[in-house]
């Protein structure tokens, strides 16, 4: 592996394993203390995408998600080739971040699993829907000039804290295969998790390919 692309893979691991430990965490810490809510927990979770994504976006595109890598590949804006070593750090961060907070924490909350609380196609559709408005905003940021920088974060950021302030009482508001993937592997609670793996790829896709469909197209100066 290449010592930039090692460098990328690194900054998806740190980020990755941060949005775990802090959303997952503060589902663990709710659960026994009570003290953060729903809505405070969903703040956590758009805080740390916020922060992160400043701190490592320059580095890496700041994906934490291989739902995201994989839209990105799948519009052009990310080389195949590289997916695989963006979603295996990902993943390896999400379940150490699982270990982790069983280590700090404990067993608290199935350490912040994501479980269907409705019907099964209810989560799924939700799933796919909170992904694509999540990728819509996503790609709209990284790839239009026009959006860069500390908004960029923001406008992500909020998003995920939207997303999960209304989705979450469902479908847990996923969106993401590793964040799921990692503490149901730990936890051992694995029913429905297809449903984490498989509609937030979906929902990605569509929403990047939503945006691509009323995007401005370049201008090309003849002069």
């Amino acid at each position: 592996m290449e010592r930039s692309l090692l460098r990328r893979a690194g900054a998806e691991f740190i980020g990755t394993f941060a949005l775990v430990t802090a959303g997952c965490g503060a589902i663990m810490v709710n659960a026994q203390t009570g003290a953060l809510t729903h809505v405070g927990i969903a703040l956590t979770f758009g805080l740390i995408i916020t922060v992160m994504i400043a701190a490592t976006g320059h580095i890496s595109g700041a994906h934490f998600n291989p739902a995201v890598t994989i839209a990105f590949a799948v519009t052009r804006h990310f080389p195949w080739r590289e997916v695989v070593y963006y979603v295996v750090a990902q993943l390896l961060a999400a379940v150490l971040g699982a270990l982790t907070l069983r280590l700090l924490i404990g067993e608290l909350a199935a350490l912040g699993t994501t479980i269907p609380s409705g019907s099964i196609g209810q989560s799924f559709g939700l799933e796919i829907l909170l992904s694509a408005v999540l990728m819509f905003v996503i790609i709209s940021v990284a790839t239009d000039t026009k959006a860069v920088g500390t908004p960029a974060a923001l406008a992500i950021g909020f998003t995920v804290a939207l997303d999960a302030l209304w989705g979450g009482p469902i479908s847990g508001a996923s969106m993401n295969p590793a964040r799921s993937l990692g503490p149901a592997l730990i936890a051992g609670v694995l029913d429905n998790q297809w449903i984490y793996l498989v509609a937030p790829v979906i929902g990605t896709v569509l929403g990047g390919f939503a945006y691509q469909l009323i995007r401005e197209p370049m201008q090309y100066s003849t002069a």
